[in-house]
């Protein structure tokens, strides 16, 4: 569709990055790498896993991105003197052999038009007894904001399913997960899921991102005509659980895969 190169980094805040920040945290608490060790952050987007990397008191956490929006807005939110940012393609890292003590990637992969290409680049930089890891949304059934998306643009167009996320990410899943990490030779292969709370002040706080034009969704939002985006608008509305304070209570589920070189 065009709209998920993702570059601006406020549009992304606003649909989807508020709500990548705990699980980033959450994240690095699981792999429990000790002080000291060198970061590779690849896709690091607009900087929330880099941010989350820092709390570890690591020797350096080097940022990877295409989008040079991205790497704009991670200096700006996460540089300091243990970041550095480089421009760079996940199925080519920037980086020599065996660099790193920690390589990561945050809700990225799956955009990655190669991903065991990606994967194998993440072997070859991991140090010997370093940690590769990343995460990825559970587009399937545990992204709930979404979902209801999906859902209901299905309903009122059929040509929808065809840009729905669970539907062309099937790689985000604990299995496809798994064999990815193996067959790059990674050992002591182990996925988890992590899920957060994500709650809408209200209706409004839901839509308003999907008009921001980057995404999947906002993507086909932007494509459709006045009238069909208020049908989608309108039903979306009837079909969301909202509480009697207006608020909008829903979760989203990532799936994390991590393993040794």
């Amino acid at each position: 569709m065009g709209h998920e190169v993702w570059e601006v980094g406020d549009a992304y805040e606003a649909y989807v990055g508020r709500w990548s920040r705990p699980v980033a945290h959450q994240f690095v608490a699981w792999l429990a790498v000790p002080a000291g060790r060198s970061w590779l952050d690849v896709g690091c987007g607009p900087g929330a896993l880099t941010t989350a990397a820092l709390t570890t008191g690591p020797a350096r956490v080097t940022g990877v991105d295409r989008s040079w929006g991205f790497l704009s807005d991670a200096r700006t939110r996460s540089g300091g003197p243990l970041t550095g940012f480089a421009a760079g393609d996940a199925r080519a890292l920037p980086a020599p052999d065996g660099r790193f003590d920690v390589v990561v990637s945050g809700l990225a992969l799956n955009f990655v038009p190669e991903p065991r290409r990606a994967v194998a680049e993440f072997a070859r930089v991991t140090a010997p007894g370093g940690v590769a890891a990343t995460y990825v949304w559970d587009y399937g059934d545990g992204m709930a904001m979404m979902r209801h998306f999906w859902d209901a643009a299905g309903a009122l167009d059929p040509m929808a399913t065809s840009f729905d996320e669970g539907r062309r990410f099937s790689m985000c899943a604990p299995g496809p997960l798994t064999e990815l990490w193996a067959g790059a030779g990674f050992g002591a292969v182990r996925t988890r899921s992590i899920e957060v709370p994500t709650v809408f002040a209200d209706f409004a706080d839901y839509w308003q991102p999907f008009l921001g034009g980057q995404g999947a969704a906002p993507g086909y939002v932007q494509s459709l005509t006045g009238r069909q985006r208020a049908a989608l608008r309108d039903l979306l509305r009837s079909r969301l659980p909202t509480g009697p304070d207006g608020a909008i209570r829903l979760t989203a589920r990532a799936w994390a895969v991590r393993g040794m070189r």
